[in-house]
């Protein structure tokens, strides 16, 4: 038979081969799409207000209907592509997330756009985890795998901070859909790249996939974040809107982890959270996103409200955070292997923690310097900290459980990022509001209605006009300064609570050798036939690997474009 580029040379690439990094570039333009989504359309908010005109309700659902959807669905998706391949549900995903983003963009009717947004989010769902699953495929070797989630954490981190300047400068200069269509050729490009390079993986395929656990667990952290969101935006704690989602999602998750306890197959191994690493981990990558969020959520408004600074100005003054973390993602596998992942989580909180108390010396005045270096040192410490606490997550978990694994640290990036607009802005609220009572001339009413936020608070002051107007509008900038100034301190002690916490870490971090066996087994089965079974390819220990047979297959598609299942006789199958 004639020798063919099937099992061996995609088990190659997709256990260390050359291809490895160009799989990784696919994989981080995936990721920064959809992390440039989650923030782009904040400075188109405005704009499309002003054109669409929706209630107040439907814009709440405009902003949140992405991430909303996003996080409930991360665990259905991310443990689905376990089961029938993660390239697949990658894939899916790219084309949602386009068809999507084309509805957005030309909708004309709220509602259109609440559905958008709503399928961007199932899109979201489906791309995020299966690209952090794919990375664990890809680089066996941990010492490999650590830079290349340094890269993947600091694409997202780009995305994330990218987004308010790129959709500032497109609203400025288009209109409010164009934040929306740039997602378009991008996705068209992405589809047949990642058929052609991106391998297929898959974990292991025993027994049924759980679609009542998924779909519990899909509704209950829906129910979870929708009441953290109501939470943040000020609605009271005991109402019927906030407490009912909270503790119908509560119950859900307690429900969905009592039944995969009891499953012969569950959808997400519950004994990864009896591995004080990966818990820890979790919980610190949540930490750190409760106070990455909250505190850019306040620093937009402090630097357009306080300091008078334009969207695209605003997002220029946030780049310093975005170097930083680039800086911190090229360099975290080194000093991850210098320090370990104890010191280096603990000391990335410690650093961020130091920022947040450089920036309590901001006032009503720009200081340009000392923002920039307060950026600098909270964009570092960040990365740094999400960077370890992800590498050392997803290095605990088996890779047959990678899909899972991916998707609890996602959701916990969703969760935490909930959280700290939730909790820093009840914060703020509590802080701010005070500032506005008894303000000579200014009228009961006008004061109360001035308390909801700093914007509100301009356009009281502006129709009021004279004196009051300009006591409220001062009193209002003075005290959203001062109620800035407690939430940072807030933030920084719960820093150090995840510095703390981060003491459960491994000292050192552990990279043992990739065996040569491995390697063996790998180029013998390039003589294989096409047509053949892959072969079994041996364990850590040189011991053939056992476990379902289909866990953690990996192939690169063939020439064709079809994947081909571990284990298949029939090509293309």
């Amino acid at each position: 038979m004639a020798r063919t580029n099937t099992a061996g040379a995609r088990l190659r690439t997709a256990g260390g081969g050359a291809n490895r990094w160009v799989v990784l570039v696919v994989l981080c333009v995936s990721l920064l799409l959809v992390a440039l989504d989650s923030t782009v359309l904040h400075v188109a908010v405005p704009s499309l207000t002003e054109d669409l005109r929706p209630s107040s309700t439907a814009l709440l659902w405009i902003v949140d209907a992405y991430p909303l959807i996003c996080a409930s669905l991360l665990i259905l998706f991310g443990t689905l592509g376990d089961r029938v391949g993660r390239r697949r549900v990658l894939l899916l995903g790219y084309a949602l997330f386009g068809l999507a983003s084309a509805v957005a963009a030309l909708a004309t009717v709220p509602e259109v756009l609440i559905g958008a947004r709503a399928l961007l989010g199932v899109g979201g769902a489906m791309i995020m985890p299966a690209t952090l699953s794919l990375l664990r495929a890809v680089f066996p070797d941990r010492r490999e795998r650590a830079t290349a989630i340094g890269i993947w954490t600091a694409t997202a981190a780009i995305g994330a901070a990218t987004g308010p300047v790129l959709g500032g400068f497109l609203v400025e200069h288009y209109w409010w859909g164009s934040v929306f269509l740039i997602n378009i050729p991008l996705m068209v490009l992405m589809l047949p790249l990642g058929r052609l390079l991106l391998p297929e993986s898959k974990g292991d395929a025993d027994g049924p996939w759980d679609v009542l656990g998924a779909l519990m667990a899909a509704a209950g952290v829906l129910g979870v974040v929708l009441g953290v969101k109501r939470l943040g935006a000020g609605d009271p704690p005991l109402a019927l809107g906030t407490l009912g989602p909270l503790l119908l999602g509560a119950a859900l998750l307690v429900l969905f982890v009592r039944r995969q306890k009891r499953r012969p197959y569950p959808l997400i191994d519950i004994r990864l959270f009896a591995r004080p690493a990966f818990t820890t981990s979790v919980g610190c990558v949540v930490l750190a996103m409760l106070a990455l969020v909250g505190l850019q959520l306040i620093a937009v408004q402090y630097l357009q409200l306080v300091l008078g600074l334009s969207p695209v100005e605003t997002g220029l003054r946030l780049l310093p955070l975005t170097f930083a973390a680039m800086a911190a993602g090229a360099t975290g596998s080194y000093t991850l292997r210098r320090l370990g992942p104890r010191r280096m989580v603990s000391w990335g909180f410690l650093l961020t923690a130091a920022a947040v108390l450089l920036l309590v010396l901001m006032g009503q005045h720009d200081r340009p310097l000392l923002l920039t270096i307060g950026f600098v040192l909270l964009g570092f410490g960040l990365q740094t900290t999400l960077f370890s606490a992800y590498e050392s997550m997803l290095s605990e978990a088996p890779p047959e459980s990678a899909g899972g694994a991916a998707a609890i640290g996602e959701t916990s990036y969703q969760l935490g990022a909930g959280m700290g607009t939730a909790l820093l802005g009840s914060v703020m609220n509590a802080a701010y509001a005070p500032g506005l009572s008894g303000l000579p001339g200014v009228p009961a009413n006008a004061a109360k209605a001035a308390t909801n936020s700093l914007g509100e608070a301009y356009q009281v002051a502006a129709r009021l006009g004279g004196t009051a107007g300009e006591a409220l509008h001062r009193a209002a900038r003075h005290a959203f300064v001062n109620g800035l100034h407690v939430t940072l301190f807030v933030s920084a002690g719960l820093l150090l609570v995840g510095a703390l916490m981060a003491l459960r870490l491994p000292r050192v971090m552990e990279c043992p050798p990739v065996d040569p066996k491995l390697a063996d087994a790998v180029d013998r089965a390039d003589t294989l036939d096409g047509g053949g079974p892959a072969r079994a390819l041996p364990g850590p220990a040189g011991e053939p690997r056992t476990g379902g047979g289909a866990a953690d297959a990996v192939r690169v598609p063939a020439t064709r474009g079809r994947a081909e299942p571990a284990g298949s006789g029939t090509p293309g199958h």
